[in-house]
This record gives C-alpha cells, sequence and structure tokens, in this order.
C-alpha cells in the first residue's frame, strides 16, 4: 500500500511545476484584481494619452469579434473532425469512455513540462480516493535541443531513481503500468502511441517529429531493466478532464491555462469522420460511445483570418523559437504574456511616452518581464501603484539611471572642480508612468481570457449542438469544466473576465440560453457553467488513463470468452 495520508480528489497543491504558482502564495490562492480607473490616468501630453488611447482600442475585443472569433473556431472544429491536417489537429486519444469513481489500482505517470518532469505513484481506490508519492526533477536545457535518445533516456533514469527510492512501497520487480503525460502536439495511433506532429515550449529535439515518443521512452525504460508498461499516452488538457472527471463524471471539457494552453473535450465517436474504423470498428456500440478529443488549440488561425494580431504579437512570434506557428497560445498562455507587455512597453519607451525614453538592462532583454510580474501588477490596490514600482524599479530596474548631466557633475566633484553637496539625481518611476503600465498589462490579460472565452464557448456550443449533450446538460442543470493552470488559478480577475466572454457570447446566441439562469434580473449563469480548479490533474488524469486502457484492452478478451 502507499502512504495512508489520503486526500480526496482533485489533488492538492504539492510539487507544482509552474512557476507562476511559486511566485504567488498558497496564503492568497487566487487574488483579486485592483482595475485602473482609466478616468483617473495622469497623463504626461496628448501625444502620450492617444497612445495608450490606440492600445485600448488594439486589445479591447468586442462583442460582435468576439462572436466572430467563436464562430470561426467552431468551423475549425468540425473540420478537424473531418479530416487530417487541418489547423485544430482534434487529436483521437482512443480513449474511451469517462472515469465513473470505480477506478482501482496503483499505477506509475511521468509528466514532462518546460522546466522539470515528475514521476508521480498513484493509488486510486473506489469512493475517489488518492493517494500519492512524488519526485520533480530538474531538465538540463540542452535536453530540450539534443538528441531524442538523450531526454528519453533521462526520463528512464528519473524513473528508476524514484523506483528505487520508493521499492519499500513498490518493489522494483513489480509490473507498473505508466500513464506519460507528453503535453506536445501527438497524432494518436493508439491509446499507447502516436506521432510527435512539432515540438512547443521551447523544446526541439533533432529528428523526433514523426516519432512515436512512447516508444522511444518505452525502449529506454527496457535498456534499464525496467518492469514498466507505457499503457497511455496522453496530453495535460486531457489528464485534467479525466481528473476532473473521476470527482464529477459528467465534465465535459478539460481546459488548461498555464504556461501553455490548450482544451480537450467529450465527443462522440460517430461524429468523428476521420476515425479509423480498422482499429475502433464500426457497429452501433462503438460508435455510440465516447471518446476524449484533444483539441490542440494552440495552432487556431495560424492562418491569421480572424484574431485580432497587433503589432507586438508579431514581434513576439518572430522571436519565438517556433515562428508563424501556435499563433493563437501564443496570444493567451502565461509564457508569452509577460513578453507581449514588454513589447509594448518598450514601444512606449521608444516613443519617448514612458519612463522618459529610459529603459532598463532587464525590461531590454527578451523574456525578463516575467507574466508573475503581471499578477502582482494587477492586484496592486495603493494609491500610488507601490507594488508596480516595486516591480519596475526593484526587480526590472528601471529609474537605475542617471543622465549625461549628473554623471559630468560627478565626475567634477570628484576632481574637486564643484562644491560638495547632494548630487541630482534622475526621479524614478512617476505615477503615470505606473498607471499606464498598470493599464497596458490589464488590457494584455484581459484579452487573454476573452480569447479563451471565445475557444470555450466555441467547443460548449459544439458539444451542446448534439442533442444527447445537451438533454445532458439541461438534466444536470448545466455543465462541468475542469480546469488546471496558474492563469486560472492564480491570475487576478482570469476566471470573472472568461466568465464574463462566456456570457456575452451566449447572450447572442438563443440556443444557449438553458445555460442562463432563470431569474432574468440577476443575469449570468448562476452556476450553470461550473468552473472547477483541478489542481495537479495531469498526474491523476494520467493513472485514470492507464486505468481506462487496461480497462478497454480487458474488455475484447471478456467479450471473446463470453462468446465461446
Amino acid at each position: 500500500m502507499l502512504s495512508t495520508a489520503a486526500t480526496v480528489a482533485p489533488l492538492p497543491l504539492v510539487g507544482e511545476v509552474d512557476p507562476m504558482r511559486a511566485f504567488v502564495t498558497k496564503n492568497h490562492p487566487r487574488p483579486a484584481r485592483s482595475p485602473i480607473i482609466r478616468s483617473e490616468v495622469v497623463y504626461e501630453s496628448q501625444k502620450q494619452q492617444a497612445a495608450i488611447a490606440s492600445l485600448v482600442n488594439e486589445f479591447t475585443i468586442l462583442p460582435a469579434k468576439l462572436k466572430e472569433i467563436k464562430d470561426c473556431f467552431k468551423s475549425e472544429m468540425v473540420k478537424g473532425l473531418g479530416k487530417q491536417g487541418e489547423t485544430l489537429a482534434m487529436v483521437q486519444t482512443h480513449i474511451l469512455g469517462r472515469p465513473n469513481g470505480s477506478e482501482t489500482g496503483t499505477y506509475l505517470t511521468l509528466d514532462i513540462g518546460g522546466t522539470y518532469l515528475r514521476v508521480v505513484l498513484i493509488e486510486l481506490s473506489q469512493g475517489r480516493k488518492v493517494s500519492t508519492r512524488q519526485k520533480k526533477y530538474a531538465i538540463d536545457p540542452l535536453l530540450k535541443i539534443g538528441e531524442p535518445k538523450l531526454l528519453f533516456d533521462f526520463m528512464a533514469s528519473c524513473i528508476d531513481s524514484f523506483l528505487l527510492a520508493n521499492e519499500a512501497v513498490i518493489p522494483k520487480e513489480s509490473q507498473l503500468d505508466l500513464g506519460f503525460t507528453f503535453s506536445f502536439p501527438v497524432l494518436h495511433t493508439s491509446v499507447n502511441s502516436g506521432t510527435l506532429i512539432d515540438w512547443t515550449k521551447g523544446y526541439n529535439c533533432h529528428g523526433m517529429v514523426g516519432k512515436d515518443p512512447a516508444e522511444f521512452l518505452q525502449q529506454a525504460l527496457l535498456s534499464r531493466n525496467l518492469t514498466v508498461n507505457v499503457a497511455a499516452l496522453m496530453n495535460d488538457t486531457v489528464g485534467t478532464l479525466l481528473s476532473h472527471a473521476f470527482t464529477y463524471p459528467r465534465t465535459v471539457v478539460g481546459l488548461g491555462l498555464g504556461t501553455g494552453s490548450n482544451a480537450a473535450y467529450i465527443e462522440r465517436v460517430d461524429r468523428i469522420g476521420k476515425r479509423d474504423t480498422t482499429v475502433l470498428g464500426n457497429n452501433a456500440e462503438v460508435i455510440a460511445q465516447e471518446m476524449v478529443i484533444n483539441v490542440e488549440f494552440g495552432a487556431f488561425d495560424n492562418e491569421r483570418t480572424v484574431l485580432p494580431r497587433t503589432m507586438f504579437d508579431n514581434k513576439v512570434d518572430r522571436k519565438s523559437l517556433n515562428p508563424s506557428k501556435q499563433l493563437f497560445e501564443k496570444m493567451i498562455a502565461g509564457m508569452y504574456l509577460g513578453e507581449i507587455t514588454r513589447s509594448v512597453l518598450l514601444d512606449l519607451i521608444d516613443n519617448r511616452l514612458l519612463f522618459r525614453g529610459q529603459s532598463s538592462h532587464k525590461l531590454d532583454t527578451p523574456w525578463e518581464f516575467l507574466t508573475e510580474y503581471m499578477s502582482v501588477i494587477e492586484e496592486d490596490s495603493t494609491p500610488d501603484l507601490e507594488e508596480v514600482r516595486r516591480v519596475l524599479e526593484d526587480s526590472l530596474g528601471l529609474g537605475r539611471f542617471e543622465s549625461l548631466e549628473t554623471q559630468f557633475a560627478a565626475m567634477a566633484e570628484t576632481a574637486g572642480l564643484t562644491r560638495g553637496g547632494e548630487l541630482p539625481k534622475e526621479p524614478a518611476t512617476t505615477l503615470s508612468d505606473r498607471q499606464i503600465v498598470k493599464l497596458v498589462v490589464e488590457l494584455v490579460g484581459k484579452r487573454s481570457a476573452r480569447l479563451t472565452a471565445a475557444a470555450l464557448g466555441g467547443i460548449l456550443e459544439h458539444t451542446m449542438g448534439y442533442t444527447w449533450a445537451r438533454n445532458e446538460a439541461e438534466r444536470q442543470g448545466g455543465v462541468d469544466i475542469g480546469v488546471d493552470g496558474s492563469l486560472h488559478g492564480y491570475y487576478p480577475g482570469y476566471e470573472s473576465d472568461l466568465i464574463r466572454g462566456l456570457e456575452e457570447l451566449f447572450a447572442l446566441e438563443p440556443e444557449m440560453s438553458f445555460l442562463f439562469a432563470n431569474d432574468c434580473d440577476s443575469g449570468g449563469f448562476m452556476g450553470k457553467i461550473r468552473l472547477g480548479r483541478c489542481l495537479d490533474g495531469s498526474s491523476t488524469g494520467a493513472a485514470l488513463g492507464a486505468a481506462l486502457a487496461t480497462r478497454s484492452a480487458a474488455q475484447p478478451r471478456a467479450d471473446s470468452q463470453r462468446g465461446h
């Protein structure tokens, strides 16, 4: 047995790898935005005021545009379900059905992220209890751009080390099924195999595209004589969906909103036009089943037809490791929001509309304006924006500069050519500077949430467009959505902005009115769209994926025996 310190799913915050969660303390899990009052912003010139007004216009997505994006997203979903190679990959996971809370067993999971990988031992018990042991391992940046074999050998070595450390609980000789959370676009050929479509999140191992990551890992495990079977290969968002469904069985969507962004949802097999009938079969029992679909929505609108992209988005894209790819993700994901903000601030600086035209070494350095800084800035409610000042001056070094006159005066003082006394110093950031920075941050963060609302709205409309799903949602009094990631859980105002975007969208769609309250005076959803935080969903979900895969594999054998 595992540790007796069991908890009720979703799992508590342990071993989290997202840097934003390390920055925002556990004691303040969901800070509230302190919005900037635009009429109170102190502008130093009409030119500055006009420039900020232009930014507000560029980054504000009005309801009509939001609906246009949502409608385009829906149509791309249908195209992706119809055939391979579409912008929305709509990956078939081959995971049939949903957890029902009866899953039992002990499973190993491996979750690889941008900076760390985690090995987790999970025990599932009836009654929806889980207990875990886990360890996090740092990934050498060179492994992310080197030979694939080195990366997968490292994964196997971490598993080996973990099993040795826990052999008192699970002896090394025991056969373990493993759920492999591999959060990169993969074209699945079965529940535990697939081919890599493309690297994301800063990875670019040579020659891996088109290869099977599960097979690479399995071979690395075999080379170490480890009796571990890769039973399920999945994305972390699929894991979030499965983990939330373990507690709330009628969950329809899993949403990942953190360093990266993606969604998975429940689809009926008969709606998947590109399904491989040689693998799934084509009888009535099979096609009436449900399958988890990994949307891979980060690539939405790579054609640049509908998203309101700015020159700042284009700059971030051009300087990324994967130019012209994952364009939607680059507008909404935590990995990119700080860099978008930095680009906006530098443009204002270059036009001498911010910080008196002065920058700093850190602000001039790509990726140094961290998205967690945005979280602190959004929350600041002090009259003088003291937290904004701290970020700008203490963390980014703004205001730590001297004019040429000051430098010459210092040289003269040192040479004894002037009288003593205090040398004049340039002022630090002004209140106007800090107000403008706070406004820019709010524009970038709110746009991210509203674009996410367009994608989620498209998924919900697509799903509720089917009678079976709509009837179920009405019977359940709404829909459950599992969400993991620091943007949803820890970025001030993100969830409320997301919900507000959904309300605006569905107010324009009469067929979705059943998700609104009957009380017209209240407006809003009244809990009918239930966004549930699903901390550490990728690990629990990977274990559940392995459990479902084992159950599916056993079913044909049972059917065959009944046939005899």
